[in-house]
């Protein structure tokens, strides 16, 4: 795609020009309504009837037993288990750091405004389980959750015909690993239904967090207002900025890292090289065969929503990445640094050769659970802010409600609601 004689009067003209995949919610919705619907009715038997039909197999129970998360723990890779501790320990430092205080501020003599941090006090955490068993997705999850102080930390993910009605082995090790003992072999739009709703065998919950497949996205649209939700996360995306000084087997690397979890995924690279483009191509000709997922990779590579555009410099290209607002956007140019800096709209930012987006899906400290779709340019990653809420605490005394009690009445009384400014004065004039 060639952008280098465009010259936009608006960001929205670059964004409708770099093409995403085409992901009808609205048709979706369709088919989660009457799940969800069935779910509130009967609630455990439907969610369960669900998971037989979409997932081929009926667990004998929703929710996990305990013994069989701790026989999923003994038995994990001892290697494993070494990444999935680290890759706890370097989030749950990044979350540390991102807890915020409650504030006091004593706005006049006697008037104090506290904001306080109150963390949910339920929350339903929701792991994919198609085509590939997410494990990171647990700890990017239930990490910042418990550093937030949630008390009520519940997980759903789908039972796997091949483990028995269970959700895979990995996912309960990395809950038994992280003290989350509360998990329910759910998936798709029965599990979010179920969170929301409340069924006999678990409590509804105030959020939900957690990627899926489009009926997961369809089901969050149709239950917010129920419950909370972080995003409607889509199809995952990169874009990659990079100039000739850029590695070409790097590029092409990290663009395939991206299309091997869907097949509408979308790769992106944006370049003011022709070299470089041609020679990315090159590497992906060469590097996608011996991939395990070729076939997934190569139809993502191929589809509408993966391209290489190219534009006049790197001043273009920052401004076609900031319309786009991908879900990860690497840098790869000479002064990495000073194009990060510029970048005001993507859901992580990963700068340099040595920062590929993989780092982030596992062990950077930085959260994977993203905006897509461009959602970036008004939306944030997962952290610990999703679990929280603000709340207001006010004190008065009697000195500082007479002080500036003749202004509330003013302003009641200018929008014709003297009973607001009554309940001022009653106290005022004694």
């Amino acid at each position: 795609m060639d952008l280098r004689s465009a010259d936009p009067s608006t960001p929205a003209e670059y964004r409708h020009a770099v093409p995403r995949a085409e992901v009808d919610v609205e048709h979706a919705l369709a088919a989660v309504a009457p799940i969800c619907a069935d779910v509130r009715e009967r609630g455990s038997v439907a969610v369960l009837e669900a998971g037989e039909r979409f997932d081929r197999v009926r667990p004998e129970r929703l929710r996990v037993p305990a013994e069989a998360m701790e026989r999923a723990l003994a038995e994990l890779d001892p290697q494993i288990r070494a990444g999935l501790e680290e890759s706890i320990t370097r989030l749950r430092t990044t979350c540390e750091a991102e807890l915020e205080e409650s504030v006091t501020t004593e706005v006049a003599p006697g008037a104090r405004v506290e904001r306080r941090i109150v963390p949910m006090q339920r929350v339903g955490l929701y792991v994919p389980g198609g085509l590939a068993p997410l494990v990171s997705t647990v700890i990017m999850n239930a990490v910042p959750a418990q550093v937030a102080g949630v008390p009520g930390i519940a997980l759903a993910s789908p039972p796997q015909a091949d483990f028995g009605g269970l959700p895979h082995p990995t996912i309960l090790a990395a809950c038994a690993l992280l003290g989350i003992d509360e998990v329910y072999a759910a998936g798709g739009a029965q599990a979010l239904a179920m969170f929301a709703y409340g069924t006999e065998d678990c409590p509804s919950v105030d959020l939900v967090t957690g990627p899926g497949n489009i009926f997961v996205a369809a089901a969050k649209r149709y239950l917010q207002g129920t419950v909370a939700i972080d995003s409607e996360a889509g199809p995952t995306e990169i874009a990659i900025i990079a100039d000739d000084s850029a590695d070409a087997a790097y590029v092409a690397a990290d663009l395939i890292s991206q299309a091997e979890h869907d097949p509408l995924a979308a790769s992106v690279l944006i370049t003011d090289s022709e070299a470089l483009a041609e020679a990315v191509d090159a590497e992906l000709t060469r590097q996608v065969p011996e991939a395990k997922h070729q076939e997934r990779i190569s139809t993502a590579l191929g589809g509408r929503q993966s391209a290489t555009v190219l534009v006049r410099d790197v001043d273009q290209a920052i401004d076609v990445a900031n319309a786009y607002a991908a879900e990860h956007l690497e840098i790869q140019t000479r002064d990495t640094s000073a194009v990060a800096a510029r970048i005001v709209n993507a859901g992580a930012v990963f700068v340099g050769d040595f920062t590929p987006v993989s780092l982030g899906d596992y062990a950077a400290g930085s959260n994977h659970v993203l905006p897509t779709a461009g959602c970036a340019c008004h939306s944030s990653g997962l952290s610990v802010r999703a679990f929280c809420k603000n709340m207001h605490v006010v004190t008065y005394s009697a000195e500082a409600l007479h002080e500036v009690g003749d202004k509330v009445v003013t302003l009641a009384e200018a929008e014709d609601l003297p009973s607001h400014g009554a309940a001022v004065s009653i106290r005022t004039e004694r």
